[in-house]
């Protein structure tokens, strides 16, 4: 099982009651809100789950204080990476930019889709009102989860975020929102994912949470936590514009390969 969304527990469970092993890739990440669904999904997951194979030192840590640890618990690095470094050149051919008329430093780039952010019409108009005093520092492009399009039309948010100079559209494949990632001076986000690829990347990451499973992308990385502070935005995205640029990070075992260290011991366990 990958991940934390509902369809990873639902499996692990279902796998688990017919005597089915389990393994569990990216077990251990902790935001230590339960709040959170995906914070419920990863604890009952990794609480059933035969192998925990942990992206990053902090996920090993948080097992074993759970009490989850031993021959159970593997580091293996971030799987995610292993498809960034795959599809990077292709990426770099892609010709987005220049669909949308964007050029490369010189826009900001955005996702939205937590429940917690989108779902309630109060967190919401806190979201519109960063991106929008983000766009007026330069453009936005908002990649508009159906989630979050769903909800800023039942809202009638969308033409104020439209009137404010943020392009929205419609989803992408990997590689062309790769090429966008890539290709932005800033990208303002509340996904996990995108904390860990632009940490890799080298591009400044402001999460629009209060607080994020994947801290290693704090600690070592290029990520900064922010919330839906609108003044902390405008803030950080100034200061990064007027500094140089970051340079890529690659913490422990974030190297391409963990999947293949993956394979290695399922091989070995299950011969």
């Amino acid at each position: 099982m990958v991940g934390d969304v509902n369809s990873t527990l639902g499996a692990a469970l279902c796998a688990v009651k017919l005597n089915i092993p389990v393994a569990h890739v990216e077990a251990g990440l902790r935001s230590f809100d339960r709040t959170m669904p995906e914070e419920i999904n990863r604890i009952i997951t990794d609480t059933v789950s035969d192998l925990l194979f942990a992206p990053s030192a902090d996920a090993v840590e948080n097992l074993a204080r759970e009490g989850i640890e031993g021959e159970r618990v593997h580091l293996v690095g971030n799987v995610m990476i292993d498809s960034l470094d795959s599809l990077r050149s292709s990426a770099e051919r892609s010709p987005i930019l220049n669909v949308l008329g964007l050029r490369k430093k010189e826009y900001l780039m955005a996702t939205l889709h937590r429940p917690a952010n989108v779902d309630a019409d109060s967190t919401l108009e806190l979201v519109v009102d960063v991106l929008a005093a983000a766009a007026q520092i330069m453009p936005l492009l908002l990649i508009a989860h159906p989630r979050t399009k769903k909800r800023l039309l039942e809202s009638r948010m969308l033409t104020r975020l439209e009137q404010s100079g943020a392009q929205v559209i419609e989803p992408l494949g990997y590689i062309d929102f790769l090429a966008l990632m890539s290709g932005s001076l800033v990208v303002l986000t509340d996904s996990g994912g995108m904390q860990e690829e632009t940490t890799v990347l080298g591009i400044p990451c402001l999460t629009l949470r209060d607080r994020t499973e994947r801290p290693i992308t704090v600690d070592e990385g290029t990520n900064e936590i922010v919330g839906l502070d609108r003044d902390r935005v405008e803030s950080a995205v100034q200061k990064i514009a007027a500094a140089p640029a970051r340079q890529p990070r690659r913490p422990l075992l974030w190297d391409g390969h963990a999947a293949e260290r993956i394979v290695a011991i399922l091989q070995g366990r299950y011969k």
